[in-house]
């Protein structure tokens, strides 16, 4: 993103898909064929209009994503939906199509990780060498970005804090992934329970998850950037890994392009629906940012631990997780309520924030709001069955291919 670029000002959509076997929905290992295909070579990223696909750690994951900056959502769910059919359609001679939700849910992927083996191979070599890749928290997870830009410390400072206060919260809506190794894990958002343990061997990497109470540039490189680099040394000497982009805590800032990125969202089951998210979730932390519930100077105070307790309970329950931290919910417009879940919590705020959201989200987002995070509506669906697994995540791929949400008749 351009550094012109201030608070609000553009914004900028990840979102990663798993390439699965049209009969099976097995995993198959097919983005460098789609991208060479469209480049005519192995590139790592493509320019496709509006949007760019690029590949990720493994072979069966694709991203599409704004290729740049975008003014605002306005049409973007069109946009990725688009591209989604056009490969769709470069799959199916190959017997595949595109699978969404944060997790395969019965992948093995001991048996099945396969690393992206053309440029920029030198670096996921690093991270296998680190940490080993063959594992659900790093080549089974897909998730959806938000990059936001600023203009300055001064932005920066209020941007990061607004964040830090909404990441809580984020898995009550975007919760995808209560599968994994073909049976319920407990947790609705099992990719972000993978997620905060995956660098175990470095816990600089991901450190809380919620970032550290820093407000400017030199802060963040002093306090957060140069520890992780630190850290990392023993494991990584030639500094192949020495990049922003390690830090991978819940929203990471990229000064190289003055941005934050919001990395906590899972991919939910179509476009529609991962932009109305982003855009909810954008709509809150700018009402943070313009102090409408509660000033800067007490955003800055939430510690790390406090705000991974509320969390981890999202995590854990997305939706039905109970907040009982009087201090958050008053931060959110809601003083003296007592103990409310995170839907509730969430039904309240995109009450107010709704002005701001625009009308394209307001179906999907209603749905959620009726019927809970893609997770419970999944687990409704499969009544918790590992058999009804295939019929419930081939729903999701036809869900994916026609843009549409899911589960609203269960």
């Amino acid at each position: 993103m351009t550094r012109s670029l201030g608070l609000f000002e553009g914004v900028g959509i990840e979102l990663e898909y798993m390439i699965v076997d049209r009969s099976s929905l097995d995993v198959r290992p097919l983005s460098d064929r789609i991208l060479r295909a469209i480049a005519g070579a192995y590139e790592p990223e493509v320019e496709v209009g509006e949007l760019a696909w690029s590949n990720e750690l493994v072979l069966h994951v694709i991203e599409l994503k704004t290729n740049g900056p975008a003014p605002d959502l306005s049409g973007c769910a069109a946009l990725f939906h688009r591209d989604v059919l056009r490969i769709n359609d470069m799959l199916e001679p190959l017997g595949a199509w595109l699978m969404p939700t944060a997790m395969h849910p019965w992948m093995d992927p001991e048996a099945e990780s396969r690393l992206w083996p053309h440029e920029y191979n030198r670096v996921y070599e690093a991270f296998d060498r680190i940490f080993d890749c063959r594992g659900h928290g790093w080549s089974n997870l897909q998730s959806a970005h938000i990059n936001l830009p600023f203009r300055g410390d001064g932005e920066f400072g209020r941007l990061h804090a607004a964040i830090r206060l909404a990441l809580p919260i984020l898995p009550a809506l975007a919760a995808s992934s209560p599968f994994a190794n073909g049976a319920a894990t407990g947790f609705l958002d099992t990719r972000l329970d993978f997620y905060r343990r995956n660098s175990a061997r470095v816990p600089a990497v991901t450190g809380r998850v919620i970032p550290e109470r820093v407000f400017t540039e030199d802060e963040y490189q002093t306090r957060l950037l140069e520890p992780l680099y630190r850290d990392m040394e023993p494991f990584d000497p030639d500094g192949v890994l020495r990049y922003e982009w390690l830090n991978a805590r819940g929203a990471i800032a990229r000064f190289d392009r003055s941005t934050i990125e919001v990395r906590l969202l899972d991919v939910q089951e179509c476009p529609a629906a991962d932009l109305a998210i982003s855009a909810a979730a954008i709509a809150l932390v700018r009402a943070l940012v313009e102090e409408r519930w509660v000033s800067w100077e007490d955003q800055k105070r939430w510690s790390e631990d406090r705000l991974l307790r509320i969390l981890e309970a999202a995590i854990r329950d997305a939706d039905r997780a109970a907040i009982a931290d009087p201090e958050y919910l008053e931060s959110m417009g809601m003083p003296g309520t007592g103990t409310v879940s995170a839907l509730g919590l969430w039904r309240s705020l995109i009450a107010r924030l709704r002005p701001s959201l625009g009308p394209e989200h307001s179906e999907a987002l209603d749905l959620i709001l009726r019927k809970g995070s893609l997770a419970r509506r999944i687990l409704r669906a499969s009544d918790g069955r590992p058999g009804s697994l295939e019929r419930v995540y081939r729903s999701m791929c036809e869900c994916l291919a026609g843009n549409r949400m899911f589960g609203a008749d269960v």
